[in-house]
């Protein structure tokens, strides 16, 4: 990085727009989903909760090899021609964040004294009103909920290699990289862009803990 070579680079920045897409649509489905999770109740969800808890545990391998199955040219859906793409990486990779940041939002969610939700209903708030200041009252905890998101996502190998390939200028990311070096005993080399995958995590965690502890209540 600090000598400018392109493929770093080119790396790197694929290593952001992948996470970053996909602990966005992790956010975009986990908590409205968590959400709903929390404040209703309907037949099936106490299966799906354990598959929201299950997922929280799902070994990447196991999600690279099931995505790979669908997206493969004889799959389901071969036809889209989606399989060593970014794009099946950023599948695979949602697929592993939904469940952190669903769970994580039911926590954060069923944390809330009981109470509150009988006084705001009381007050003869609309059911969107009461989601809304249910939310801003679990912010501290939803906040928690993007962070393990994207930190599940943004340390993840297994998944990204086996739908990706580990394709130089095509689908290698940090993680990828450093496992490749690694293997071709290029420590040096791994150990540098093991420090700017840390780095990378390390300054998206900050900000979003900057947010978080700015929301505390005083």
């Amino acid at each position: 990085m600090v000598s400018g070579d392109p493929q770093v680079f080119e790396i790197t920045w694929l290593t952001l727009r992948v996470t970053g897409v996909a602990t966005l649509i992790s956010v975009v489905i986990g908590i409205p989903l968590g959400t709903l999770l929390a404040l209703r109740r309907f037949i099936g969800q106490r299966t799906l909760m354990a598959l929201i808890y299950t997922g929280m545990g799902l070994p990447p391998t196991v999600v690279g090899l099931w995505v790979s199955l669908f997206l493969w040219r004889t799959g389901p859906l071969g036809a889209l021609r989606l399989i060593y793409t970014p794009t099946a990486m950023v599948i695979a990779q949602a697929i592993i964040a939904v469940p952190l940041v669903a769970g994580l939002t039911v926590a954060a969610l069923q944390q809330l004294p009981p109470k509150l939700r009988l006084q705001v209903m009381a007050l003869g708030a609309s059911r969107w009103q009461l989601i809304r200041l249910l939310l801003r009252e679990a912010r501290l905890g939803l906040l928690a909920a993007v962070m393990a998101g994207f930190g599940g996502v943004v340390s993840e190998v297994g998944a990204a290699s086996m739908v990706g390939g580990n394709i130089l200028g095509e689908t290698r990311v940090l993680t990828t990289a450093i496992m490749l070096e690694v293997s071709r005993g290029h420590f040096d080399l791994a150990l540098a862009l093991s420090f700017i995958l840390l780095a990378l995590a390390f300054a998206v965690i900050a900000l979003l803990t900057t947010a978080q502890q700015r929301r505390r209540p005083a």
